[in-house]
C-alpha cells in the first residue's frame, strides 16, 4: 500500500511539474513572438528612416 502512494505521488508531482513547464514554454513562446513583431517594426521604421535622408548625408 505504501508504494502504491508513493507511485502516486510521484506521479502527481511529475504531472504538475510538465503542467507548469508546458506553461511557462508557451509564455516565453508568445513573448518571444512579441519581441520578434517589435524588432521587425524598429527595423522598418528605422530603415525608412535611412532611405528618406538627402542622399549627401550618407
Amino acid at each position: 500500500m505504501r508504494a502504491l502512494l508513493w507511485i502516486v505521488g510521484v506521479v502527481a508531482g511529475v504531472l504538475i511539474l510538465l503542467g507548469l513547464l508546458l506553461e511557462a514554454v508557451r509564455w516565453l513562446i508568445i513573448i518571444g513572438l512579441a519581441a520578434l513583431v517589435v524588432v521587425i517594426v524598429l527595423a522598418a521604421v528605422k530603415t525608412r528612416r535611412v532611405l528618406n535622408r538627402p542622399a549627401g548625408r550618407r
